[in-house]
């Protein structure tokens, strides 16, 4: 895939946050496709990762995220975020970069770049 389907690809998976669904992100990964949120240990196939997100998305309510920027080469997309979510009855705006690896229009790799400390002192 070209650089410009890349960012096309990740574009649509970032949109689809706001949709809440698991199945839906999930199917965006390779089979064998890791997500790193880089406080945590990183979560590797379809049914760690349908687990992981379940688990974080039970408590949202709704989310948008807003690309700043997205750049790409090959295979990699760089995609600088603001994440707005609401997690029950309170709001989280969180800076984020995520890091994208593609291979054949899935994500192969995600790593998610962040401050732990902006989220957990909005939930507080």
């Amino acid at each position: 895939m070209d650089a410009n389907a890349n960012v096309e690809t990740v574009r649509a998976f970032i949109g689809a946050w706001s949709r809440l669904d698991v199945d839906e992100l999930v199917a965006y990964f390779a089979p064998e496709g890791v997500y790193h949120n880089m406080p945590l240990a990183p979560v590797a196939g379809h049914e760690r990762l349908r687990l992981f997100i379940a688990a974080f998305l039970k408590n949202w309510t709704a989310t948008q995220w807003d690309i700043l920027n997205i750049a790409a080469a090959g295979d990699v997309v760089f995609a600088e975020r603001i994440d707005r979510t609401m997690v029950g009855d309170k709001a989280v705006e969180l800076p984020c970069c995520g890091v994208f690896e593609l291979r054949n229009g899935k994500i192969a790799v995600w790593r998610d770049y962040f401050d732990m400390a902006t989220y957990t002192r909005a939930v507080g």
